[in-house]
């Protein structure tokens, strides 16, 4: 398809993506790019973005539009829960949903009123549609209603809550409506940017949030992400339709930009809090999820070194080097996949478009992300010290047990400074020097406990936490009992943990890893190992990003197969 004096409507241009995909189309001459987010703000800030960038075009032929696709036109720009929480319009959208495809429904669709709109030429189409559908999480929805039956509690708004929290349906409707919308608007192509779900990696993932591994709820988005493409390769199988592809990346997508400044979740400053340990709680009992007694709001926000990767969040220095470690994630870049992307459209074979070779066309981890890592984590190492801070986790790209280890990791690194030297102490002296730096470094304790986690003091009877907690996981209850077992699985799960024994298991790690790296020839210098005494710098250096990299792959199982 020639580019040149094509009109462009690019889904979700706003995002990390998106912007790459407009900024390569430019270099094409099309006529005109029509720019959606889902927030206002976004649509024309990327609008914005492209005419600085390109001075000499057109500036009429950006276009920012905005809202929820996935919503009627006159919900477009609502907060989604607020729908689904009104009677009325939850009882519409489920009629949406589930009725037959008729021109009411059509003519409601945001999604089909843009498309037949702006009459694109070409539809590209970056919005993570697996993510937008599975994250509406069937399974809570469904655990409250199957709890509300046994009370003989169940409603009318629950069931209609549980039915619209239907993934297959929502998905269908959505490629029902996409296709009219293509059809009736005579467009040429449609491109998709999908996704594996996993960045890559198989059900042995170790990035969820809390959920049980494998999560549902991951798969959930897995499910969603292949049930689409299967889709797209029925719509490509049509005729007289569009000519339809797919780029489907497998690996984490890096990056925006990297900067000192507020630590964000959902959008919102993290505020930093504090407990005296004077107020710390007996390990026994209960653990009171909402129990905030004693946490102290330091007036102050969580403010770091990060690194930007669109839509998937900031990450820290550590869960950046975890994620992008060789055998996880690992990274492809946005302009990859941006120039792929222009060269299928323009009619080129670059063997990645999944439609055509379900089997064997993602778009994985690349030469030059492994190159720029280097170049990023340099970056984020130099901004650390320009600010004095340490760039650790933030608890956003999940596990907690990442954010543990990493923060547990960064206190030895503190005491023992290189990991040949921790058999030097023994695990009572390293739990013993944790304790006083944690009471020492306020800054320390005050952004592990604002970020979620829970600090189990050294005589194991006593902890610390913030006003929220991300383990134990609520699951619908409200307190939990503090057993010995619930303590060590919340330990293993995402509380840092000072006893002993704790210490003595990461003696036990590094032990591992030195014996790992030293079975490794002396005169080898091929490209069989990765794992050398080069890559842990001969043990004079404790990164806890890279032994969380080799714990997820090694204790956790949790290995790239195909890279």
């Amino acid at each position: 398809m020639e580019i040149k004096g094509s009109k462009v409507l690019v889904l979700g241009g706003w995002g990390l993506v998106g912007s790459a995909i407009c900024r390569k189309l430019m270099e094409h001459e099309p006529a005109q790019l029509v720019i959606l987010s889902l927030n206002q703000w976004e649509a024309e800030d990327a609008v914005a973005q492209l005419k600085r960038e390109f001075p000499s075009a057109d500036p009429n032929m950006f276009v920012p539009k905005w809202g929820n696709i996935f919503a009627r036109t006159e919900w477009k720009d609502m907060n989604w829960g607020d729908v689904i929480g009104d009677d009325a319009m939850r009882g519409e959208f489920l009629k949406d949903i589930f009725f037959d495809l008729d021109d009411k429904i059509l003519k409601h669709s945001a999604l089909y009123n843009l498309i037949v709109e702006t009459k694109p030429d070409l539809v590209i189409d970056c919005i993570n549609t697996a993510t937008a559908i599975a994250y509406l999480d069937i399974y809570n929805t469904a655990i409250n209603a199957i709890k509300k039956i046994d009370k003989g509690e169940l409603d009318r708004a629950l069931i209609e809550r549980v039915i619209a929290s239907a993934y297959v349906p929502q998905l269908i409707r959505h490629i029902q409506i996409l296709y009219r919308g293509l059809l009736d608007a005579k467009a040429k192509m449609y491109f998709k940017v999908g996704t594996s779900g996993t960045g890559g990696m198989g059900v042995n993932i170790p990035y969820t949030h809390s959920e049980e591994r494998p999560s549902r709820v991951l798969l959930s988005k897995t499910a969603v992400a292949g049930a689409q493409t299967l889709l797209l390769f029925l719509l490509a199988r049509t005729p007289e339709g569009p000519i339809v592809k797919e780029i489907k990346p497998t690996a984490a997508i890096a990056w925006k930009k990297i900067a000192y400044g507020e630590v964000k979740r959902r959008g919102r400053a993290i505020p930093l809090v504090k407990m005296n340990f004077d107020d710390a709680r007996p390990a026994e009992g209960k653990f009171v999820f909402d129990d905030a007694t004693g946490v102290i709001d330091t007036g102050d926000v969580y403010k770091s070194v990060f690194i930007d990767t669109g839509e998937n969040g900031i990450f820290s220095k550590g869960e950046f080097e975890a994620i992008s470690a060789l055998g996880q994630m690992e990274i492809v870049t946005p302009e990859e996949i941006a120039e792929y992307l222009v060269f299928e459209i323009r009619g080129g074979n670059t063997g990645r478009d999944v439609i055509q070779g379900l089997d064997a066309c993602t778009l994985g981890p690349t030469y030059r992300g492994g190159m720029l890592r280097n170049i990023a984590l340099e970056k984020i190492k130099k901004l650390e010290k320009e600010y004095g801070v340490d760039s650790v986790a933030f608890e956003l790209l999940g596990p907690p047990r990442l954010s543990k280890l990493l923060y547990e990791g960064f206190i030895l690194r503190k005491i023992v400074g290189a990991m040949k030297d921790i058999s030097k102490y023994t695990p009572e002296e390293l739990s013993q020097k944790a304790l006083e730096l944690v009471k020492n470094d306020e800054k320390l304790l005050a952004e592990m406990l604002s970020i979620g986690l829970v600090v189990l003091l050294p005589d194991g009877k006593k902890y610390l936490r913030g006003k929220d907690v991300i383990i134990p996981v609520r699951r619908g209850k409200t307190e939990l009992d503090m057993t010995p077992e619930n303590i060590e699985q919340w330990c293993y799960e995402g509380w840092v943990d000072l006893r002993p024994k704790s210490f003595r298991d990461w003696q036990e790690r590094c032990e591992k890893i030195i014996a790992h790296a030293r079975q490794v020839p002396a005169d080898e210098t091929g490209s069989r190992y990765s794992y050398t005494l080069d890559y842990w710098n001969h043990f004079e250096t404790f990164e806890e990003g890279k032994i969380a990299g080799w714990l997820f792959e090694f204790e956790d199982k949790g290995w790239r197969f195909k890279r």
